[in-house]
């Protein structure tokens, strides 16, 4: 039997912050008290003046394996996700080969199950023709079925409205979104090649992936998921028109259509293209201030339900390259909490409401089994962090095989001194440990 005593933390869980001491007994949460005595044999933690929160579960990464490792794979990419607090993570299916087969989601599963250090699950992918595969998946066994109403980084584009039709009406899995409209998307992007050829200013991507092809495609997609009764969440929200379509009037649980919003859609906007260039170019697009604004109204009042990273990464050099051949996304998970608790620090979200986006809101969407809680009886996935630390994010640190990311140089207001997955340390003293704790996600369907 391993127990551990963590003593003295401000614990963040269920909209309060109280000073408690948590027990971890043979991986899972034993005791919530004050004043717990330290048993014989147990491994104490002083954790006075710092905030315990239940590890993030993080609904939409991008790992790359298989096929894609050159960029990332899981190994790297859950490494800085616990590095980062994120102790649980759903990965997306536009891998080479894509995961859309059983066969295939068995692959992945088998290389997160030898590789990962965090908590895992996967997307499988809908394609123009897989229907009768999405069929027979076993909900208890798969996170979701991700659609791509936009093209991206994959080619798995679903742009038959019969199969759309089809799936939205046969599946009573969460149907995750990514929402841009593909023929607005191609108008703009051929005006603008017309216009400057290959090498177009990277500030000109949210005009081609614009506020109408957005709103247009998650628009859409909500009509038809209200026409079908399909259970519908739609991705990486990024602009403020498409959030009067979701509502903030019923708990969680009782909604069919939700939504969620990324680390960089909230920390970066238009203004930052001239200095960080491909960097930060996202689909969808990082868009303007206003954009900026009402995505964090939203996130604090309920109408945005979820928040992730869509951690996406790609090789210096391709990002290097000219806007059309330059691909989207970039590596979040290793500071994406810590983006969030600077934001806290500056006034934008509460503790209490990154505990809710982060961690208990992507339990109750997918039905996880036990986790995204601070509650006895839960896996004790934890993450200590310090609000009177800094962090300087720079290259050397990085653990993204890649070896980049968007916020070098950015000094962040926080510190993530601790991680716990399954009750084993996985991270502490800013290196990683390699207890290989991690379990494949239940869910109670």
């Amino acid at each position: 039997m391993t127990s551990i005593l963590i003593q003295g933390a401000f614990t963040v869980n269920e909209e309060q912050i109280i000073q408690s001491d948590v027990r971890i007994t043979n991986g899972k949460i034993e005791e919530i008290k004050k004043n717990l005595t330290l048993r014989e044999g147990e491994t104490c933690i002083d954790a006075r003046g710092k905030y315990l929160l239940p590890g993030l579960i993080d609904d939409q990464v991008h790992f790359r394996e298989p096929g894609l490792t050159h960029k990332a794979c899981i190994r790297t990419e859950s490494r800085a996700a616990v590095a980062g607090g994120i102790t649980s993570f759903i990965e997306m299916p536009n891998t080479n080969p894509q995961t859309t087969t059983q066969e295939k989601l068995d692959e992945k599963f088998q290389i997160a199950k030898e590789n990962s250090l965090a908590n895992y699950s996967f997307m499988f992918g809908g394609t123009n023709d897989n229907l009768a595969e999405i069929q027979k998946l076993d909900p208890k066994q798969v996170a979701g079925l991700k659609l791509f109403l936009g093209s991206s980084t994959g080619n798995m584009l679903v742009d038959d409205e019969t199969v759309l039709r089809n799936i939205f009406s046969s599946t009573k899995l969460v149907i995750a979104a990514h929402c841009e409209d593909e023929p607005t998307v191609k108008a703009n992007l051929q005006a603008h090649i017309d216009e400057y050829g290959e090498d177009i200013p990277i500030e000109k991507h949210p005009v081609i992936r614009s506020h109408e092809a957005c709103y247009k495609s998650s628009s859409k997609a909500i009509a038809l998921a209200k026409e079908t009764g399909a259970r519908l969440h739609v991705f990486h929200l990024s602009t403020a028109e498409e959030l009067s379509l979701f509502r903030n009037d019923i708990p969680l649980a009782e909604k069919k259509i939700t939504s969620e919003v990324c680390v960089h859609h909230l920390w970066f906007s238009d203004k930052d293209y001239a200095s960080k260039g491909t960097q930060i170019k996202w689909n969808p697009a990082v868009k303007t201030d206003a954009d900026r604004t009402a995505l964090w109204d939203a996130l604090n009042d309920d109408r945005i339900d979820v928040l992730a990273t869509d951690h996406a990464p790609h090789t210096l050099e391709e990002k290097s390259q000219v806007y059309t051949k330059a691909p989207s996304g970039g590596p979040l998970v290793q500071h994406a909490l810590l983006a969030l608790l600077t934001a806290h620090k500056e006034g934008k979200i509460s503790l209490e409401k990154i505990v809710q986006k982060a961690c208990h809101n992507p339990a109750i969407l997918f039905q996880i089994s036990k986790r995204g809680y601070l509650r006895e009886g839960y896996f004790a996935d934890l993450v200590l962090v310090d609000l009177n630390s800094e962090t300087t994010v720079k290259k050397e640190d990085l653990l993204y095989q890649c070896g980049w990311s968007p916020f070098e140089g950015t000094t962040f207001g926080a510190k993530v001194l601790q991680t716990w997955v399954n009750g084993q340390t996985v991270y502490a003293n800013d290196q990683i440990i390699e207890n290989k704790a991690a379990l494949q996600l239940t869910f109670d369907r």
